[in-house]
């Protein structure tokens, strides 16, 4: 909670005025407690959750009327329905409701600990990113070797199988997961803040962006124009769709943002491999019509 009674009591302590966002911020958290403040996240999960592969639904379904967007479809094969896809979304708010949203209730003490503040200022841009890509970071790294384990015997039979049980994921299977699946992946999620705790928003931001781009990267398709095509060792969806098309036995693609693990560890071979194999192909294939076009010419 704001220790100020009113905004010029606030811009005295600051030593200047506050800024537009800062004064919106003041009107409205300076009555509300960190922790209300803090389950601000279950709504913007809850938004996330829903609303964010909308858009790859409508793709869906047109590719599936008329063919459209087929090119970017990664596994072609495979067609959704709405009933398919709304049932994926009924799977994933059953566990938001009983597991995600009582977990963002009793956590707060974890929040209260670590030291993510809530007043003024607000943090500015060239605070908020260098945050977002550490938490990034450190997620992708730990990630990593909690997913290994996930691919173990033991992990996969009895909690990561649930998962895969998309073999070619869609947009609303990027949080369907086995409930024990859910909680240990939040410490993945957790740990960047911990370790450099932000400004409440920064961590509502990062929160949101981490589910969004999980979204993406289990959309289906692989955009040319997609701006995460810029980001350097990015993985994307055509990366981690590979990761589910092998199913149980795949000991590859376990990166959950980048790819430098994979490639550190030796866990990418399988991909790469795929890949040098159907850049052959297509070489091929390229050959074989010029030379069936020059047949034709004379």
């Amino acid at each position: 909670m704001i220790p100020y009674v009113t905004v010029e009591e606030a811009s005295f302590a600051l030593g200047r005025n506050l800024t537009w966002l800062e004064t919106v911020w003041f009107d409205y958290s300076a009555t509300k407690s960190d922790y209300y403040l803090y389950c601000h996240n279950i709504l913007f999960l809850f938004l996330v959750f829903s609303l964010a592969p909308l858009p790859l639904v409508l793709v869906e379904l047109a590719r599936s009327a008329s063919g459209w967007f087929d090119r970017y479809k990664i596994q072609p094969k495979v067609n959704y329905s709405l009933s398919d896809m709304f049932g994926c979304y009924k799977d994933v708010m059953k566990m938001f409701i009983l597991v995600v949203g009582p977990l963002q209730l009793v956590s707060y003490p974890s929040i209260q600990m670590i030291g993510i503040r809530s007043g003024l200022p607000l943090p500015t841009l060239s605070e908020m990113l260098p945050q977002l890509f550490v938490y990034f970071l450190i997620e992708d790294y730990t990630n990593y070797w909690v997913h290994r384990f996930f691919h173990s015997k033991w992990g996969y039979e009895n909690i990561h199988r649930v998962h895969h049980e998309y073999t070619a994921p869609i947009g609303y299977a990027a949080p369907y997961a086995h409930w024990a699946e859910v909680l240990l992946l939040g410490v993945p999620t957790f740990m960047g803040p911990a370790i450099a705790p932000g400004h409440m928003i920064t961590f509502w931001l990062w929160i949101a962006l981490r589910q969004i781009e999980a979204i993406e990267t289990h959309s289906g398709y692989d955009f040319p124009w997609s701006p995460t095509k810029y980001i350097p060792f990015y993985g994307g969806a055509e990366y981690h769709d590979y990761h589910h098309y092998v199913g149980g036995q795949s000991q590859s693609n376990f990166a959950s943002v980048f790819t430098y693990c994979d490639y550190i560890y030796g866990t990418d071979k399988g991909y790469r491999f795929q890949r040098k194999l159907l850049d052959q192909i297509k070489e091929s294939s390229k050959k074989s019509n010029k030379q069936k076009g020059g047949i034709k010419s004379n």
